[in-house]
């Protein structure tokens, strides 16, 4: 596993969670990991609704703070995706 971290949440007071990683290593390619709270239930059902989480899956709530962190993950996913 090779994990390249971006961040936390600017706002979590001690660098807890959420938090943005890129793992390059997968054999899928490059994939991003996330760290946030687990939804309540009202939430998780709203989302099953659309898109049912299969049994190794969870329904997390990443704040809109963490779009930068999110962008610059997505980018250097995208880049290490382009160079394999």
């Amino acid at each position: 596993m090779a994990l390249l971290f971006f961040g936390t949440d600017p706002n979590s007071g001690g660098g807890n969670c959420p938090a943005v990683w890129v793992d390059t290593a997968t054999a899928e390619g490059p994939q991003l990991v996330l760290q946030g709270k687990f939804a309540d239930a009202a939430t998780r059902a709203a989302c099953s609704q659309d898109s049912p989480p299969a049994h190794d899956e969870g329904v997390i709530r990443i704040p809109v703070r963490m779009v930068d962190q999110i962008r610059k993950a997505c980018d250097a996913a995208e880049a290490a995706s382009a160079q394999l």
